[in-house]
This record gives structure tokens, C-alpha cells and sequence, in this order.
């Protein structure tokens, strides 16, 4: 068995943003892939982050997107693989609430007048799945999600493969009262090798926005420690958050060691082998 690889494509929540107080950390929205030997190549979201993924020609593509706002699934047009017709392709999202099947609103977003041409009338033609709680097998890849405390239907996800477990909760609201994470929550992350999570409110955010369906990476860090993750790091950043504030969160938690700490950057990779 060689090495997972966990590539971090974009970094930010809500909106992207440019400027020279966001480069070093990045702008784009939210889109990870997860490489590892013999397996289809995993992306969580589908932000504004995906149009950058080195993707092989033939590489059987998994995407499992955690909900459908603008800033998880803006880069699916743009997604290179997008425009290959031989493209092996499975999206996952939540199934929506409101009965309709995701291959229905997945193409009343991506249409005219809102974008050029409808979904169908790309090359590429990914096979489309309404997830709720569940555990599925894509290859090499076992899937479990679990309903995630957001605005609208929200998944998390946890992958195993290769000997590596690593889960993404990419919004994840705080709850208002001050009481603690949700236990399917903790049971999705539970001993993660890997725990990618919300961090997108400081203190006074969220006390502005206590609804807004975000947390602050004090309750992400109390979200893995109940879990037992061995790492964890701190995504979603704030579009208004600089890289001068996030070098101030980093340097908090540099020494830390249960969990470990990282704070996401766009083409950070972070490599995991089975012990």
C-alpha cells in the first residue's frame, strides 16, 4: 500500500475572494481531493477550487458534495473533466427535501439564463446520487454520510480506503445554546485519521450571525477531540478573514498534538499511510 494523498484545491466558505490580504491562503471555494492507490479519485465539493484539480485522463472521478449552495458546486462547469466525453464520473449530494431528484436541481442551477448552456449539453455525463444517512461502497472506497446541522439539507462525509479514514464536515452549525456537537456527528469522525471541519466564525461572527449555520474552530477542535481524530484541520475560512489572522490561528494551535492542528491553505497537501 502506498500513501493518500489530501490536496487542498479551495479554502474558503460562502463567496470567493481576491486580494493581497487573501493570496497566500487562497480564495477559492471549497473543493479537497483524496488520492490514494487503486482507488477512484475522491473530491469533496465541487467549489470554485475544482477548476484546478490535476485530473488523469481515464481516473474513475468520485465527488461528494456536502450540500448544494453556490460555493460547493459553482466549479462543476468548470471542472476540466467536465468537457471529456469518456469522463467516469459519480456525484453525490443530499437527495433534496423538497422531493424533487438531484439530477432536477441540479439542472435548474447550472441552465440559461444563469449560465450558457443546461447541463446536459456537456460532454461528460455523471451519474448523479441522492444521498441521506447511509454507508455505500464506490470501489475501493467505502462512503458513510450523516445529516450535518446547517442551512438546508447537509451532509457530512467519512471515507475509509487504503487503510486511511478521513472525514469532511464543511458547515457545520454551532448550536445557538452553547451545548455540545451532535452525536451522529461525533460518531461520523469517530478515531478519523483525518478530520477536515467548519471554522468559518470567530467568536464575535457568531454571536452576529448565531443562524448563519457556521462554528467557530473552538467547537470544531471540542468536535474532534469528542471524536478522538488524531488530526484536524480548520476550513471554510471566512471570504473577510486575512492571511495575517489566519497565521495568528495557525500559530495557536501549532503545538498542538491532540489532535494535531493544520489550518487549510490552497495547495497545502497533508500525505496518510496506513500504521
Amino acid at each position: 500500500m502506498g500513501s493518500t494523498t489530501v490536496t487542498f484545491h479551495g479554502v474558503r466558505g460562502s463567496t470567493a475572494c481576491h486580494g493581497r490580504d487573501t493570496a497566500r491562503f487562497g480564495g477559492n471555494t471549497s473543493c479537497v481531493s483524496v488520492d490514494a492507490p487503486a482507488a477512484p479519485l475522491v473530491l469533496f465539493d465541487l467549489g470554485t477550487g475544482s477548476r484546478y484539480v490535476p485530473v488523469e485522463q481515464g481516473r474513475e472521478i468520485l465527488c461528494l458534495v456536502s450540500h448544494l449552495h453556490w460555493d460547493h458546486i459553482q466549479g462543476l462547469p468548470f471542472f476540466p473533466p467536465m468537457l471529456d466525453p469518456d469522463t467516469r464520473m459519480t456525484l453525490c449530494a443530499p437527495a433534496p427535501a423538497d422531493g424533487q431528484t438531484l439530477s432536477r436541481a441540479m439542472s435548474s442551477i447550472i441552465r440559461e439564463p444563469v449560465f450558457p448552456v443546461g447541463l446536459d449539453a456537456f460532454p461528460a455525463c455523471p451519474e448523479l446520487l441522492g444521498l441521506g444517512a447511509e454507508t455505500r461502497d464506490f470501489g475501493e472506497v467505502r462512503v458513510r454520510s450523516a445529516e450535518v446541522a446547517h442551512v438546508g439539507r447537509t451532509l457530512g462525509y467519512r471515507i475509509d480506503v487504503d487503510g486511511i479514514s478521513i472525514a469532511y464536515v464543511s458547515d457545520h452549525q454551532e448550536p445557538m445554546d452553547g451545548g455540545e456537537p451532535d452525536r451522529a456527528t461525533i460518531d461520523l469522525c469517530r478515531d478519523v485519521d483525518l478530520l477536515i471541519h467548519d471554522s468559518q466564525f470567530t467568536a464575535e461572527q457568531l454571536v452576529e450571525h448565531p443562524d448563519w449555520g457556521h462554528c467557530t474552530p473552538e467547537f470544531a477542535l471540542e468536535v474532534a477531540r469528542q471524536a478522538g481524530a488524531k488530526r484536524v484541520v480548520l476550513f471554510h475560512h471566512d471570504p473577510e478573514r486575512t492571511d495575517d489572522q489566519l497565521d495568528e490561528l495557525a500559530a495557536c494551535h501549532a503545538d498542538s498534538t491532540a489532535p494535531v492542528v493544520w489550518v487549510a491553505r490552497e495547495g497545502m497537501t497533508i500525505e496518510l499511510a496506513e500504521r
